[in-house]
């Protein structure tokens, strides 16, 4: 009997095995077609197309989840909506202050006009800018603000933790609420996952605060809306006239993720008092708008405050998909390749592509003193191991790169020749770049750009430069790990 079956199961087999082949071809032609319709970075075209071809299963149920960028159609219309109104708004702010770039020398007025196109803000003269460090001081400064507020709180974070001093911050607003000043939240999903589940949103409601969970995360709708399409900005808006802003959530270091084995996180933000501070109270009103399901127009405009006499020029610079999409990119491409003596980057994620990855190498042979600061242990072993793939071709063109080792250094900056800044929540990474809705505050003044400069100092003095030839008798096993793991930058 078993010899009579044997012939039958083996054809049986071999039927099966010849249509999971032709189902897996099937599966690969029809995902190719999908990638070549998007023409999207040739490095990541690949990177998806061998996925599938290797783990067609998990490959493809990867991209439905994340090989997009879709944001849902329902969101994609209202924001296309709202962007009518706001590119109005815009247009008006770029009439205003067209006067304020022609007080830029000529790199920075390029650079400006670069920033302010597809209905992006323009430069505005005379703002006081300080810069900020210490992050539980920062805490007790927006507490301190908090309590001075007369009119309105507009608060806007990626992640909102729970515990510490960022509980007073919750306790401050209450506060304020029940003096009467009008208090909005908003607040990424997955970033404040833990405050969402927490007592506080009902506190916050009961009290009338408002708050509205952004990009908020829905099973089974994957398909429609990218789930890790993340708002990351940092916005704190005090009666539209006071602003803070830069790479640190609403969270206490003392407390805030202390089980990643990376000590606390370093992070800076800067204060803007002056007409500037209007664009960010703009930004946090569309995204308000856009996020809160209950709101169908937008046409919110805080005039801008009095300039300070003898303030700093600035510019208020967001970015995300949907719109305004690639000028993020092009900025910063724009700021490494117009660099003339000195560029210093301070980023906790580094993953460039192939274009700006050339634009920092070409910028060091060219005689301009490149220098690269990143966290020596990082919260993410993936990008860490990523990141250190690209260091053997930086170090020989001529990049320097030192690893901070004073905990998870979180500061987000660009310092061009000592006389332009970009300062906020931007990664210098392919998340930031093309996937996450950010701001940033780039300011066109020396004496700003001093202090930064000081601040990249002490991070400096806290980190080890990478020695090229030390790097380059590595073990061969860690080139294969950062190899490895530098394949999977596209999609990180």
């Amino acid at each position: 009997m078993n010899s009579l079956l044997a012939p039958l199961l083996e054809s049986m087999t071999s039927f099966h095995l010849h249509w999971l082949f032709l189902a897996h071809i099937t599966f690969v032609i029809l995902f190719i077609g999908v990638i070549i319709s998007v023409r999207r970075p040739v490095g990541v075209a690949f990177a998806w197309i061998f996925i599938v071809v290797v783990f067609p299963l998990i490959g493809i149920s990867l991209y439905i989840l994340i090989g997009e960028r879709p944001v849902g159609r329902s969101l994609r219309q209202k924001i296309t909506r709202m962007n009518v109104p706001y590119a109005k708004i815009t247009e008006l702010l770029r009439q205003e202050y067209a006067a304020d770039r022609e007080k830029l020398p000529a790199e920075g007025r390029a650079l400006s006009i670069l920033a302010e196109a597809s209905n992006g803000t323009p430069v505005m003269a005379g703002n006081k800018i300080e810069l900020h460090t210490d992050s539980l001081k920062i805490l007790q400064l927006f507490v301190d603000e908090i309590n001075r507020a007369k009119v309105s709180l507009h608060l806007e974070f990626y992640i909102w933790a729970l515990g510490g001093d960022a509980d007073r911050v919750c306790e401050a607003l209450i506060a304020a609420a029940k003096r009467g000043v009008a208090c909005r939240v908003l607040l990424d999903s997955l970033g404040s996952k833990d405050w969402f589940k927490s007592s506080w949103p009902k506190r916050f409601r009961e009290i009338g605060i408002q708050v509205t969970e952004a990009l908020p995360i829905q099973v089974g709708r994957f398909q429609f809306r990218r789930a890790d399409l993340r708002l990351h900005r940092k916005i704190f808006v005090v009666d539209g006239s006071v602003v803070w802003s830069g790479s640190m959530n609403m969270v206490d270091p003392r407390t805030f993720k202390q089980g990643a084995g990376v000590g606390e996180w370093v992070d800076a933000m800067v204060r803007v008092e002056g007409p500037v501070a209007s664009q960010f109270e703009l930004t946090f009103a569309f995204d308000w708008s856009v996020d809160n399901p209950d709101i169908t127009s937008f046409d919110d405009r805080m005039p801008p405050a009095s300039p300070v006499e003898g303030g700093a020029i600035a510019q208020e610079f967001s970015s995300g998909p949907v719109y305004r999409d690639d000028i993020l990119y092009q900025v910063l491409l724009s700021a490494i390749i117009d660099a003339r003596q000195e560029l210093t980057i301070t980023t906790p994620y580094f993953g460039p592509d192939d274009g700006l990855l050339q634009a920092l190498m070409a910028a060091a042979r060219r005689g301009v003193k490149v220098t690269l600061i990143v966290p020596k242990l990082n919260d993410s072993k993936l990008v860490a191991w990523s990141s250190r793939s690209y260091y053997e071709d930086l170090m020989n063109a001529g990049v320097h790169i030192a690893e901070f080792h004073g905990g998870l250094l979180h500061t987000k900056s660009l310092l061009i020749d000592k006389r332009i800044a970009i300062f906020g929540s931007v990664n210098f990474d392919q998340r930031s770049l093309r996937l996450n809705f950010e701001i940033s505050l780039i300011i066109y003044n020396e004496d700003f750009c001093a202090k930064l400069e000081g601040l990249i100092g002490t991070y400096l003095a806290q980190s080890e430069y990478v020695d090229s030839q030390t790097w380059a008798k590595r073990p061969r096993w860690q080139k294969y790990l950062c190899n490895a793991a530098h394949l999977t930058s596209p999609l990180l």
